[in-house]
C-alpha cells in the first residue's frame, strides 16, 4: 500500500512536469516554425492524443459509449475545452512568455468557486478572496520582472479568456463526471474537439501545412505535447485523484509555473530573475491559501 502511494506521488509529479513544459514547448514551436499557426498546432496535438487514446481504450475495453441523453453535454464540454480553451490558451502563449502563460492558467482553481457561487450559490470565504488578490499580485510582479504589460495585453486577454472558459467547463463537467471514467471523458472530448478544429484549420490555415519544416525537432515537440501532455499527464493525474483524493492531488498543480520557468531557462527562452521567482512564489502561495479554506460546522 505504501509503495503504491509512493508510485502515485511520482506519477502525479510527472503530470505536473509535463503540463509545466507544455507551455514552453508550445512557445518553442512558434519561435522555430515560421508557418506554425494556432489551429494547426492544436489540431495536430489533438490528433496525436486521439490516435493514442482511442485505440488503447477500445482494445482494453475501457472505452465507455456516450449515452444518448449525455451527447449534448459532451458537445458542450468539447466546445469549451479543448476548442475555445485551447484557442485562447495557445493564442496567449504565442504572444507572451511560456512561464507567464503558465502562471495565469495556474490561477484557474481560484476562480472556479466564484463560478460555483453563481451557478449553485456555493459559499465563498474571505480566505479565498485574499488568495485571489495575492495570486493576481504575483502575476503583476512577474510582468514587472521582464514582461511588458502594454506589449502583451492581447496575450493576457486571451489567457484570461481561457481561465473563464475553464470555469464554465468545470460547471458543465458536474453534469456527467459521476457517470463516466475521467479518461473516457478526456478521450471523447479530444475526438469531438478534433472534429471541431479540422474544418477551421483547413479553411484558414490549410495552405500553411506544406510550408512547415516537419523537422525532427518539430515532430518531437508535437509527439511530446500529444502523448505526454495531453494523454499521460491526464492519466497520471486521474490516478492521483483516485488514490489521494481531489484536494490533495490538486495541490500538485500549483508547481506547474515552477517547471515552466525552469524549462524556459534551460532552453534559453528566458533568463533567470529573482523577481520572476518571487512572482511565482506569491502566485502559488495565493492558490494554496485559497484551497485550504477553514472548515465550517
Amino acid at each position: 500500500m505504501k509503495n503504491s502511494k509512493v508510485l502515485t506521488y511520482i506519477l502525479i509529479s510527472l503530470s505536473v512536469v509535463f503540463w509545466g513544459i507544455s507551455f514552453i514547448l508550445t512557445k518553442e514551436l512558434f519561435l522555430t516554425e515560421e508557418h506554425m499557426t494556432v489551429t494547426i498546432l492544436i489540431a495536430m496535438r489533438l490528433a496525436i492524443a486521439t490516435l493514442v487514446m482511442l485505440p488503447t481504450l477500445a482494445i482494453t475495453r475501457n472505452l465507455e459509449p456516450i449515452k444518448k441523453g449525455d451527447l449534448k453535454w459532451f458537445l458542450l464540454l468539447a466546445l469549451c475545452e479543448p476548442f475555445i480553451y485551447h484557442l485562447c490558451e495557445t493564442s496567449g502563449v504565442q504572444l507572451v512568455s511560456g512561464s507567464l502563460a503558465s502562471v495565469v492558467i495556474a490561477t484557474i482553481p481560484l476562480f472556479v468557486p466564484f463560478g460555483m457561487w453563481v451557478a449553485y450559490r456555493k459559499h465563498i470565504s474571505l480566505q479565498l478572496i485574499v488568495g485571489v488578490v495575492l495570486s493576481l499580485g504575483g502575476v503583476f510582479i512577474l510582468i514587472a520582472g521582464g514582461e511588458s504589460l502594454q506589449g502583451n495585453a492581447k496575450g493576457l486577454l486571451f489567457l484570461a479568456g481561457a481561465v473563464v472558459i475553464a470555469v464554465v467547463y468545470t460547471l458543465l463537467l458536474v453534469k456527467i463526471v459521476g457517470h463516466y471514467r475521467p479518461l473516457t471523458i478526456t478521450t471523447w472530448q479530444n475526438l469531438i474537439g478534433l472534429i471541431y478544429f479540422l474544418p477551421l484549420m483547413l479553411a484558414f490555415d490549410g495552405s500553411q501545412l506544406p510550408l512547415l519544416s516537419y523537422s525532427p525537432k518539430m515532430l518531437f515537440i508535437l509527439l511530446t505535447l500529444g502523448i505526454c501532455c495531453s494523454t499521460l499527464a491526464y492519466a497520471f493525474y486521474n490516478l492521483g485523484v483516485r488514490v489521494l483524493g481531489a484536494s490533495e492531488a490538486c495541490i500538485f498543480n500549483n508547481a506547474i509555473p515552477v517547471f515552466s520557468l525552469i524549462a524556459a531557462i534551460l532552453i534559453g527562452q528566458e533568463t533567470f530573475s529573482w523577481l520572476k521567482v518571487l512572482g511565482i512564489v506569491i502566485v502559488i502561495a495565493g492558490v494554496i491559501l485559497a484551497q485550504f479554506e477553514p472548515k465550517h460546522r
